[in-house]
């Protein structure tokens, strides 16, 4: 994609343990234009945020990226020095936190936590800071901005405090936004304000957006294109419309059946089994032992890409033709 603002390639996680090394995330690769919505779905631990803390270089030891790269407007960040990843981080790539009583300082007030992300890149004045903290408030649709500016984080609600979230990712204009979870917390009217308060941020401020849910409900009302994650490996990636109307990977089919909406009173589809210990991932696919369609080659290798359209690909056995598989680099083998 010639287009693309942001592209990883082979992307590759560990955490050093007692137990080993763990690899969160397996040659992770997907690319993100100008201006669109990539989705990033997966069940809890499938290594969604691990990837996006990733991207950004905020793993915190004993994890470390080992392999791949992320270009990010012609520079990669896994190779970039600290001090200019910081210039990245907020004025290049904002970030917003699945928990925002976590990432924002219970002792600073709203409005510092916007002027500070200003002043830190040099784009306003303590006065100008403070005046474009309350305009970023308003324009995140917190009401009475001038004196709420004021408040500590423990006086706003959750729906506020997220908001707030969104405004300091907002603040320095960056062309990419990072939305980890950002609405598993709330409540499903509150979700719904802040799926439209994104869609709006990212219309009016003109930003790429990588949004991170375990909610394939979400992704259908926001993303243009969506990136299914198991057990620290893209299994399918392609557009939205595409995937949810013919989903080729079994975990993929397995997500979209699971989502309540059939007839009342009938039963809930569920995936059998969990995610494998990343500790102890099983030969092969990583999926086969909960797949219903796996096949002796299931257990024996992990399948490579196979591209069903060129902008559908999967990593199937069920879809593997020898001159459609394409090798991905920095992937480490079961």
């Amino acid at each position: 994609m010639s287009d693309s603002l942001l592209s990883v390639e082979g992307l590759t996680t560990s955490f050093e343990t007692q137990a080993g090394t763990l690899t969160a995330v397996n040659g992770v690769s997907f690319q993100i234009r100008q201006g669109e919505t990539l989705g990033l779905v997966g069940e809890s631990g499938s290594g969604k945020s691990v990837t996006a803390f990733s991207i950004i270089r905020l793993v915190q030891p004993p994890g470390r990226v080992t392999a791949g790269r992320v270009l990010f407007q012609g520079r990669d960040l896994v190779s970039l020095p600290e001090e200019e990843l910081r210039q990245v981080r907020g004025a290049g790539i904002g970030f917003v936190f699945q928990e925002p009583m976590a990432a924002l300082n219970p002792v600073m007030r709203v409005g510092d936590h916007i002027a500070e992300a200003l002043r830190v890149h040099g784009l306003a004045t303590r006065a100008e800071a403070r005046a474009r903290a309350v305009d970023l408030l308003r324009a995140v649709r917190i009401v009475d901005a001038e004196h709420r500016v004021n408040d500590y984080p423990h006086q706003l609600s959750g729906g506020m405090r997220q908001r707030v979230m969104i405004a300091i990712a907002l603040a320095c204009r960056p062309p990419l936004v990072i939305a980890d979870e950002p609405t598993t917390a709330l409540d499903v009217t509150v979700q719904a304000q802040i799926l439209d308060l994104l869609r709006e941020m990212k219309r009016e401020f003109g930003i790429s957006l990588l949004l991170i849910t375990h909610d394939l409900g979400v992704i259908a009302e926001t993303a243009d294109r969506v990136a299914i994650m198991y057990a620290g490996r893209i299994v399918e990636q392609g557009p939205v419309r595409e995937i949810f109307r013919n989903p080729a990977h079994p975990y993929t089919q397995g997500l979209l059946a699971s989502i309540p909406g059939g007839a009342a009173g009938s039963r809930l589809h569920a995936i059998d089994g969990s995610v494998p210990n990343l500790g102890a991932l099983p030969p092969g696919c990583s999926f086969a032992p909960r797949c219903a369609a796996r096949m002796p080659q299931c257990v024996r290798s992990f399948p490579g890409v196979t591209a069903l359209t060129p902008e559908h690909s999967v990593r199937c056995h069920l879809h593997s033709a020898s001159d459609a598989r394409l090798t991905v680099a920095g992937e480490v083998r079961s």
